[in-house]
């Protein structure tokens, strides 16, 4: 897939030019995550990881998508407790100080063939962080997982 090589050589350069390092280890775990059809699991990317390295153990995974996360390249979906590619890894959503994950993420999630997709509606973030302000809350990152039928399911 030069889709997926493409894409973990331009995360090696967004880490490099962020004075962080995309190890072996961490390249192995994102193309597991870019491969996948749909969100996977910290336990199904361990199975997927011994076959590369037979060594690899539950905390191997979690440091390595730990990293992931904190540098933006990777979303959590709670929903799921499964981890997917951020659609925007590279991008400008990255405020230069180690947090990737500052620009707000929506997530559609199919309830019934699981099908996720990642989009950027800025006026949900905005009504979100209105409402919040309102109530005197100073809001942070938003994670919004919206749960129903998909185009294909419907």
């Amino acid at each position: 897939m030069p889709e997926v090589a493409t894409a973990v050589e331009q995360a090696a350069f967004v880490c490099a030019s962020r004075g962080v390092q995309l190890t072996e280890l961490r390249r192995q775990v994102l193309r597991l995550i870019l491969e996948a059809e749909a969100p996977i699991g910290a336990y199904a990317l361990l199975d997927k990881l011994r076959g590369l390295r037979a060594g690899a153990a539950p905390p191997t995974v979690y440091r390595a998508l730990d990293f992931l996360l904190e540098q933006g390249l990777v979303h959590k979906l709670e929903r799921l407790n499964a981890y997917m590619p951020c659609v925007e890894t590279g991008h400008a959503h990255h405020d230069g100080h180690g947090h990737g994950h500052d620009h707000p993420h929506q997530f559609l999630i199919c309830r019934k063939c699981g099908a996720t997709a990642e989009i950027c509606a800025p006026a949900v973030a905005a009504a979100i962080t209105e409402a919040a302000r309102a109530q005197g809350f100073t809001p942070g990152v938003a994670t919004v997982e919206v749960e129903g039928v998909c185009a294909n399911c419907a």
